[in-house]
């Protein structure tokens, strides 16, 4: 070993040639001997030696260390329960479509998932491993109980507190019997002539005060089919219900649908037989027919009493006061002025002086100037009252009309008004209310989105099965040819795909029960096949800027009813090209509304037979070097006029349609041929004709579309 050290250090003192550094090893004999490189040898002796443990004294044990793998951390996730598509995204640091992708070929339907839609837990998961994730649950906030907020309703009235107030009476009936004009003509005023059309479209609400000094507060409700909900609301606050009934007309659909109200609310009826100063009045037909309704008159044994009044001549109008005097007093009606105010928004408007504003009736307690009263998602601090006739009110009591102003919002007539202690407790009411509706429309929401997987999981399960016999392979391959369309289309690209033809709609009236009536009309539109119909936006008061920037942003239409666009509004809805459609009758819009809808229509093709000719012969003429056949026909209805379209028909076949080449009577060319004359006539294709084909000749013509949506009036 000694001596093999010395010739390795006595070879790498000697002196050697500049020469290049081959990879490759040397021949073993070779003319002019190469010592070796110096690092050949420790090369040699690094490949030689033995890893491991040495022999004690000679050197170190030599262990390589790996080198180490840098393991890549996964991205960590937090979810929790209810997640939507936007907020898993989100938390992912990814975008939406990212989320639709990850539950591909999965049993979650993503055509009906919207960015806010719900998730299942197992769905979070998978979104998260499918993309390379991991997660964990969010800590968990401590959810506190929200203490209920509301304003609850008084206890009942101590009986000694109770006074006698006047009756709320309630005139209804059907359209054009006379109900206003019967309330003109006991409170001396004109308000049928101001009436647009001639129709109550409004419930009026004021006291009529009786010579003999008895207070009557009525309601003048609308007669028409499109004012339901109004009568109904109607009927709800009130004491007695006077039922007008034509003497000349009888019982129509309004008068029924008023009895039908009447004996839902439990309210007794008054029957007014109008016009019975018309020659063709007949009072006891009238009487009988409502025997069919349950309307028995006190002369056939009932309890309603019956009055024959002329309205327009004033005749026994006292005689119908004080039947309702006579019946307020069996009914012993009787509230408790003092306390806090209870009532019910009658109507409820714009006004450009007062701002919101609403006609009420006062129920319980006495409202003043100054109370803070709730009603719905909104509150007022009273500012005015008003009385019918804008007479300036300090305070009202029990069953007065009265109008409010002082409201932040405009509040839904229907909607009951309650009065409480303070604006900080108002505020909570409201607050209260507004977070209760949220927390019933996120349930209704999370039932519907529960119902809908319910409904996709199992049709994936029946697609399944469906697939169960083929092998995993087979069935990879069948599923990916289902879903191949969805992966050529991310969601985000797929709501522009349809052709569909949409009507968005802006609709704007002067009273909330004005906008009411028109939106139950709308919800009965049933034409969707042919073209949609989208209310964008609705609302009280007159046309604005907003509203025209809103109808340009959609395209859409106003319809204004009963409200105005002041010139600037109008100038500017036309130079941005926004149709705004303003009418005073409802029927009138309604009709406007079909109209528009019908032009959105594409029109059909319409095809009128001009004339009609049977083949006699059949032969052939040479035009240049080409024979053509022609037709030898006799014309048997009409004519026959080369400008228009013709067809070629054998028994109940339809051989051929287009165009003539030529029309020949005998050897000239004409331009129609009339009935009973004979003809010559080759077409623009090459057919054979047949004696006893018929030949058609007709034109087609555009026709305009109706929408098949019937409002019911």
């Amino acid at each position: 070993m000694r001596r093999m050290t010395m010739l390795l250090r006595r070879a790498t003192s000697i002196p050697r040639p500049d020469v290049s550094l081959s990879p490759w090893p040397q021949p073993a004999f070779s003319p002019a001997w190469t010592p070796v490189p110096p690092f050949t040898c420790y090369q040699v002796r690094y490949l030689a030696a033995k890893q491991g443990k040495l022999p004690a004294g000679k050197g170190k044990k030599y262990n390589p260390k790996p080198k180490k793998i840098e393991k890549q951390e996964k991205q960590e996730v937090e979810i929790k329960q209810h997640m939507t598509v936007s907020e898993l995204a989100q938390a992912m640091n990814k975008d939406i479509d990212h989320v639709y992708e990850a539950l591909l070929n999965t049993e979650v339907d993503i055509d009906e998932l919207e960015p806010d839609a719900y998730l299942e837990e197992k769905w979070i998961k998978e979104v998260v491993k499918r993309s390379g994730m991991k997660y964990k649950y969010a800590r968990l906030a401590e959810v506190k109980v929200r203490e209920n907020k509301d304003v609850q309703r008084q206890p009942p009235a101590d009986p000694a507190a109770l006074v006698s107030r006047p009756p709320v009476v309630t005139i209804m009936g059907h359209v054009d019997h006379g109900k206003t004009t019967l309330l003109d003509s006991l409170r001396k005023t004109q308000v049928a002539a101001m009436e647009a059309g001639g129709i109550t479209q409004h419930i009026g609400a004021f006291l009529v005060q009786l010579p003999s000094g008895e207070k009557i507060t009525f309601l003048d409700t609308p007669g028409h089919a499109a004012f339901t909900a109004m009568r109904a609301r109607g009927a709800l606050v009130t004491d007695i219900i006077i039922l007008v009934v034509a003497a000349d007309d009888g019982v129509m659909n309004q008068t029924i649908e008023s009895i039908q109200l009447a004996k839902k609310s439990k309210v007794p009826i008054i029957l007014a037989v109008n016009k019975c100063d018309k020659p063709q009045a007949d009072p006891k037909r009238v009487k009988e027919q409502l025997l069919a309704h349950d309307i028995v008159c006190e002369e056939y044994g009932g309890d309603v009493q019956a009055i024959h009044v002329s309205a327009l001549k004033g005749d026994n109008l006292m005689e119908l006061a004080e039947a309702t005097v006579t019946l307020a007093e069996v009914l012993e009606l009787k509230a408790d002025p003092s306390g806090l105010m209870e009532g019910t928004v009658v109507e409820s408007r714009t006004d450009k002086g007062k701002g919101p504003v609403t006609t009420a009736i006062i129920q319980r307690g006495t409202i003043r100037r100054g109370s803070t009263l709730v009603a719905g998602k909104t509150w007022a601090k009273v500012r005015f009252l008003f009385d019918e006739n804008d007479r300036l009110l300090s305070e009202a009591g029990p069953s007065s009309a009265v109008q409010i102003v002082g409201w932040k919002e405009l509040p839904s007539a229907g909607e009951e008004i309650q009065e409480v202690e303070s604006e900080q407790r108002a505020r909570e009411v409201v607050e209260w209310r507004e977070y209760a509706e949220e927390q019933d429309k996120l349930k209704d929401e999370q039932q519907a989105i529960e119902a809908k997987q319910r409904e996709h999981q199992e049709s994936y399960r029946r697609e399944r099965e469906s697939l169960a016999h083929l092998s995993w392979r087979q069935r990879k391959a069948a599923m990916y040819r289902a879903n191949k369309h969805r992966m050529a289309q991310r969601p985000s690209e797929r709501s522009g795909d349809s052709e569909q033809l949409t009507v968005p709609l802006i609709i704007k009236g002067d009273v909330d029960g004005s906008v009411e009536a028109i939106l139950n009309i709308l919800e009965s539109y049933d034409a969707h096949y042919q073209c949609q119909m989208d209310i964008v936006h609705f609302g009280v008061g007159d046309i604005t800027e907003n509203d025209i920037n809103m109808a340009e942003t959609f395209s859409g239409i106003i319809y204004g009813f009963n409200v105005e666009a002041n010139k600037p509004i109008q100038q500017m809805a036309a130079k941005k090209s926004v149709p705004v459609k303003l009418h005073k009758i409802i029927y009138k819009l309604i009709d406007d509304l079909k109209e528009e809808l019908s032009s959105k229509l594409p029109p059909t093709i319409q095809e009128n037979v001009i004339g009609k000719a049977s083949v006699l012969a059949t032969f052939s003429v040479t035009i240049g070097k080409k024979k053509v056949p022609v037709a030898g026909c006799r014309v048997q209805k009409g004519l026959l006029d080369k400008k228009m379209k013709f067809r070629l028909t054998r028994g109940r076949d339809i051989l051929w349609e287009g165009s003539l080449t030529a029309l020949k009577h005998h050897k000239d060319d004409v331009q129609s041929v009339k009935t009973g004359m004979e003809c010559g006539l080759s077409l623009d294709e090459d057919v054979e004709f047949k004696p006893g084909d018929e030949i058609v000749c007709y034109e087609e013509t555009e026709v305009q579309q109706k929408i098949s949506w019937d409002p019911g009036f």
